[in-house]
C-alpha cells in the first residue's frame, strides 16, 4: 500500500500536550505500551536543523548519534515492506528539549527513552520523528532511544536521476528471486530508518538482518554471526566499528553468492583488510572479472591516500541500472558499471566521503573530485602518463559548462563540475609541487580529518599550511572562478 504523504502519527500525553507539540488535532495512537504522563512541551520549543545549505531541513543541530543498533526483518524480499527496531545511542552538544530524527519510513509503533515509553510524533510530510524525553538532554549527557517500526518504506526522489533513493526493491520475476538493497546518497536513509541523516554526524552501526530460508544478507562492516531464526529463517549480524555517514550504510538482501578473496595488508600498521564480494545468480559472463582487481586497487590507493580506513572491503553487485555507490566497506555496483574504472572511483570514496566526511552537501566535490582523481592515479600506476585523461577531463568540462566548485542547488551535487572540475583542481595543486609532497598532502588530509566533517575552506587552509601559498592560489582559482581556468600545467 502506498504511503500517504500527509500521515502524522501521535502517541498522546494529553490533548493539550499534543496541541502544543504538533499544532494539529490528535489522532488515535497505534497499539503501544502505556505512556507515562509527562509535562507538556512549551509552545515555544522548536527544533533546529543542522542548517545544510542544500538540504536545510535535515538533521538536528546539537545531536550527536554515536551508534545505531539495528534489528531488521525482511519478510518478503523484493518488496518495500520492512519491520524492525533501531536503538540509537545519542549525545548532545547543546541542550535538546526534544529529539528530532529524520524519518519518512514505515509506521512507528513504539518509542522508548532509556527503557521507558516516550511520547512521539511521526510527521511523514515533514520527514521527521519527534520524541519527547523525560527531561531535556543536556550537553555531554548520553541516552538510548529505541524506535520500533513496521510497514512500507518511504519514497524520496533522487536529485538528478529518475529513481528514488533509499531502500530499493527488485521484485521477483520468473526464476529471479526478489531482492533489496540500499542506495541512499544523499538523503535516502531516512526513508527506511530513523536517523540524523546528515554526513556531518557519522556513527557506528550494528546491523542484524533476518531473512527467509533460501535468502541471505550483507551489510557494511564485518559479519559477526549467522543464527537460525523463527519460522525457518536466519539472522546475520554485521558490525561497522568505524563511524560512517548514514547514506553510506550498505544493506543487501537476496539470493547471491559470497566470494571471499585473500586479505590485503593495507590497513593501519599493515593490518589485513578482509576481502569479500557478493554476486547474484544469472549475471552476464565476465561481470566478475573487474573485481579480481580489487586487491591491487587497494594497494595502489593506499600508497597515495594512506592505510585503508576500514576492516573489510568488497562489492555487492546489483542487477538494476542504477548509479554505483560507495556504500562503506561494500560498494554497491550495478552489473552495467562493473568495470575497473568505476571500481577505482568507488574504492577511493572509502577514504573520501566515507571516512573524511562532509560538513555540508555544498562541498560534495570534496568527495567526487578526490575519487575522480584516483582514476588518474590508478591509470598512472598501470603505466599510462595520464596526460590524455587530463586533457579529456578538460574538454568535457568545457563542453558541459562549468561553475565554481561549491554547489548551490541539488541538481549541481553530482554534475560534471563536482567530478571533473574537482579532479582538475587537485591536478592543479599537484603540479605546483613534486609527487612526494603531493602524496604526503593527500595522506595528511585523510589522517588529519578522518571522521571529521570538512569544508572547502578547511582544504584551502590545509593546502596553504602544507604546500604553501602558491598551491593554495592554484586551488582557489579552481574553487572560485566562474569560468573554466586554463588547463593545469607546470
Amino acid at each position: 500500500m502506498a504511503h500517504t504523504a500527509s500521515r502524522v502519527t501521535f502517541v498522546p500525553l494529553s490533548l493539550l500536550a499534543l496541541a502544543l507539540l504538533t499544532g494539529v488535532r490528535a489522532q488515535p495512537a497505534l497499539p503501544s505500551p502505556a505512556v507515562p504522563t509527562l509535562p507538556p512541551l512549551s509552545a515555544q520549543i522548536t527544533t533546529q536543523p543542522i542548517g545544510d545549505s542544500i538540504f536545510p531541513a535535515l538533521g538536528q543541530a546539537g545531536l550527536d548519534v554515536l551508534n545505531y543498533d539495528l534489528d531488521l526483518t525482511v519478510d518478503r524480499p523484493g518488496t518495500s515492506e520492512l519491520r524492525g527496531t533501531a536503538v540509537l545511542t545519542i549525545d548532545a552538544t547543546r541542550a535538546l528539549p526534544v529529539l528530532s530524527l529524520d524519518f519518512s519510513g514505515p509506521a512507528v509503533l513504539e518509542v522508548n527513552w532509556d527503557g521507558l515509553a516516550a511520547p512521539f510524533r511521526q510527521d511523514e510530510a515533514a520527514g521527521k520523528l519527534t520524541v519527547q524525553p523525560p527531561r531535556p538532554l543536556l550537553p555531554g549527557t548520553r541516552a538510548t532511544v529505541m524506535v520500533r517500526f513496521a510497514g512500507q518504506v518511504g519514497r524520496r526522489p533522487d536529485p538528478d536521476l529518475p529513481l528514488n533513493v533509499g531502500w530499493q526493491a527488485v521484485p521477483a520475476e520468473g526464476q529471479r528471486a526478489g531482492a533489496n538493497f540500499t542506495l541512499s546518497e544523499p538523503d535516502g536513509t531516512r526513508t527506511f530508518l530513523p536517523v540524523n541523516d546528515h554526513p556531518s554526524d557519522p556513527a557506528t552501526f550494528t546491523t542484524r538482518i533476518t531473512v527467509p530460508a533460501g535468502y541471505t544478507a550483507a551489510a557494511s562492516g564485518v559479519q559477526r554471526s549467522e543464527e537460525d531464526a523463527p519460522n525457518g529463517g536466519h539472522t546475520l549480524t554485521f558490525e561497522q566499528a568505524q563511524p560512517i555517514p548514514t547514506y553510506a550504510l550498505a544493506i543487501h538482501v537476496g539470493r547471491f553468492e559470497r566470494v571471499d578473496s585473500p586479505a590485503v595488508p593495507v590497513g593501519k600498521g599493515g593490518s589485513e583488510v578482509l576481502r569479500r564480494d557478493y554476486f547474484p545468480s544469472g549475471i552476464p559472463a565476465g561481470t566478475r572479472d573487474a573485481y579480481t582487481s580489487t586487491g591491487e586497487i587497494l594497494k595502489v590507493l593506499a600508497e597515495w591516500f594512506g592505510p585503508f580506513p576500514f576492516s573489510a572491503y568488497g562489492s555487492a553487485i546489483v542487477t538494476p541500472r542504477v548509479p554505483a555507490l560507495e556504500t562503506a566497506t561494500l560498494s554497491t555496483m550495478p552489473v552495467t558499471s562493473s568495470n575497473v574504472r568505476v571500481l577505482v572511483h568507488e574504492t577511493a570514496h572509502q577514504w573520501f566521503g566515507d571516512r573524511v566526511t562532509l560538513a555540508d552537501w555544498s562541498g560534495v566535490w570534496l568527495n567526487e573530485g578526490f575519487a575522480t582523481y584516483a582514476e588518474l592515479l590508478w591509470a598512472q600506476a598501470q603505466g599510462e602518463d595520464g596526460e590524455d585523461m587530463v586533457r579529456g577531463w578538460y574538454t568535457r568540462a568545457g563542453r558541459s559548462g562549468t561553475r565554481p566548485l561549491i554547489a548551490t542547488t541539488e541538481r549541481q551535487l553530482f554534475d560534471t563540475t563536482a567530478y571533473i572540475r574537482g579532479a582538475l583542481a587537485l591536478h592543479a595543486v599537484r603540479l605546483t609541487v613534486d609527487d612526494t609532497a603531493f602524496k604526503a598532502y593527500l595522506r595528511g588530509w585523510v589522517s588529519g580529518f578522518s571522521a571529521r566533517p570538512v569544508t572547502t575552506a578547511d582544504l584551502l587552509i590545509y593546502t596553504r599550511s602544507t604546500l604553501g601559498a602558491g598551491a593554495e592560489a592554484a586551488l582557489r582559482l579552481w574553487v572560485d572562478s566562474p569560468e573554466l581556468p586554463p588547463l593545469p600545467a607546470r
